[in-house]
């Protein structure tokens, strides 16, 4: 990416940017916060985050935010781009003492405008149940902290349930809870139930059903983020151990793993369609995991410091197919994940993609958008093209150059029909804005600038890596010593760009998320903003 402007002219904060789109701007008037809207002083707090839900109300204002800001937790409506923010009207406010708010998470599937259920999680280890709308604080988990007395990373209802929920802590273990059952006034006993390379499973063993169901031990050192697949059937974990793990859920078992090009990965999310996975962390890096073949496709860099949130933007994430009447199947497949993303778009998006992928010999063309943001209070874009998700498919005509350089593969081109026409106009004008690779002079460059850590993977046995290699299930030739399938080396896979870069706040960023009609981002100083997507500014604020 072309730098644009130097000095202090680089260290200004952006309230707008540029895509093929169109313009993203700054909506300064929906930025929500505490009331009295002070920068908070975030030494020593955990990073602010936010959940969405929606409770279909009738005034067509149904989107709801919750936020958490050091010790306080904040519910407001959520007017996004429609209205400027109220901040003197939140719905519930709540200020804990002795433990601090770390995570949150809504369940879509119960949520009506009288009534939500808001799961919170604690640094002293307990997770909350609550109902910000009726103001009700109904159940306390693991109150005396008797399962876990580490600081819980992340929580999340497990998809399509109304009862039951997972959580993950600093100390590696992951608890599977049902909000019916209670957690007993003693500490848990376990019975193994599963054991496999760097994670264990058990069930509580009690004469009544109690809390918590299972117990997953994954990894050395913290858990530090899961997400669960579209279809709700996977589990991709990441943790301080550098490595992403991700398990059949129901079944109990590990499907793959992937290592960080260096130290602990933070962050983790699924394609709309369930066959990539991006996960980000210390390696400032952004890697680009495919379901289906187990193994590293692309990495991205574009941060400067450590990679805080990876997400899927299901809005822009795009297929165009050659002939639709030739793809199978239909959308009512696919009506039970309609709760995971809520909007028109974003269904048939994931419709098409599923369809895509179930006659992988029709030509398409397809781009899943991704964003980023780290500690380097920066914002990148990116998109992940046909170059790099089918790199050996035959050209369906004859192409000039490809900006796909791979030291492992041919060249590699579009998947033929529709796409590589586009592909071709693309190129035309000028294909770093389409598909964001690097070119192979400047990804040396990259490598011998930027990443001076490859001794980093020599803490890496080569027996530990033999042994989680058989444990992976890829379709592959077994991986080499230290340019193994877990951790390719650098040069090793394609390197992509960002479409943007943008640094867009004072302090480290811990949010991004994608709406259909903006995109919503946080500060650690407490403050969320809301970035209207190209056409979609609301002029009477």
């Amino acid at each position: 990416m072309a730098a644009e402007g130097g000095g202090k002219e680089m260290n200004e904060i952006k309230t707008q940017f540029t895509t093929r789109e169109g313009v993203y701007k700054l909506l300064t008037h929906s930025e929500y916060s505490r009331p009295n809207r002070v920068p908070f002083n975030s030494q020593g707090s955990n990073p602010v985050k936010v959940s969405f839900v929606n409770v279909n109300d009738q005034s067509g204002n149904g989107d709801r935010i919750c936020f958490n800001v050091g010790r306080e937790l904040y519910f407001y409506i959520y007017k996004g781009v429609r209205k400027a923010a109220d901040l003197s009207k939140p719905i519930d406010k709540r200020i804990y003492k002795g433990t601090q708010p770390t995570c949150h998470d809504f369940n879509h599937l119960t949520a009506t405008a009288e009534s939500v259920s808001l799961l919170v999680g604690f640094s002293a280890g307990q997770v909350q149940l609550i109902d910000p709308i009726k103001k009700e604080t109904s159940k306390l988990f693991n109150e005396e902290r008797l399962i876990d007395k580490s600081r819980v990373t992340c929580v999340k209802w497990v998809p399509g349930s109304e009862s039951l929920f997972l959580v993950s802590h600093a100390s590696g273990n992951m608890y599977l809870y049902n909000v019916e059952h209670t957690c007993g006034t003693t500490a848990p006993h376990y019975q193994l139930l599963k054991q496999g390379e760097n994670y264990s499973v058990h069930t509580c063993k009690s004469k009544s059903t109690r809390n918590p169901l299972l117990k997953w031990t994954v990894g050395e050192g913290a858990l530090n983020e899961f997400a669960f697949s579209p279809d709700g059937k996977f589990l991709a974990c990441v943790s301080q151990d550098g490595f992403l793990r991700v398990f059949n859920f129901d079944a109990v078992e590990l499907h793959g793993t992937m290592k960080s090009y260096f130290g602990g990965l933070l962050c983790v999310c699924w394609s709309p369609d369930g066959k990539y996975i991006v996960a980000g962390g210390e390696d400032d890096l952004v890697t680009v995991w495919s379901f289906l073949d187990c193994r590293v496709i692309a990495r991205g860099h574009g941060h400067k410091s450590w990679v805080s949130v990876v997400a899927f933007d299901h809005y822009t994430t795009s297929v165009e197919e050659s002939d639709p009447m030739e793809f199978s199947g239909s959308d009512e497949d696919f009506q039970d994940q309609m709760i995971h993303f809520g909007r028109d778009r974003a269904n048939s998006t994931q419709s098409r993609l599923s369809k895509r992928n179930s006659t992988d010999s029709r030509p398409v063309s397809v781009t899943y958008r991704f964003g980023s943001v780290g500690q380097d209070t920066q914002l990148c874009l990116w998109d992940l093209t046909e170059d790099i998700l089918f790199p050996h498919l035959p050209l369906s005509r004859t192409r000039t150059h490809t900006n796909v350089m791979n030291a492992t593969s041919p060249p590699a081109g579009s998947g033929g029909g529709i796409g590589s026409g586009i592909m071709d106009s693309a190129i035309a004008t000028g294909v770093s804005k389409f598909a964001t690779l690097s070119l192979h002079d400047r990804k040396e460059r990259h490598h011998e600038k930027d990443h001076k850590r490859n001794h980093s993977m020599g803490h890496i046995s080569s027996k530990s890596s033999d042994k989680l290699n058989l444990l992976t299930k890829t379709k592959t030739d077994p991986a080499k010593t230290l340019g193994t399938l877990l951790c390719p080396r650098m040069e090793d896979v394609p390197l992509l760009e960002p479409l943007i870069c943008k640094k867009i706040a004072h302090e480290r960023l811990t949010v991004l998320i994608f709406l259909e009609d903006c995109l919503v981002t946080a500060c650690q100083e407490g403050f969320i903003c809301t970035w209207a997507r190209p056409g979609k500014v609301v002029s009477s604020f």
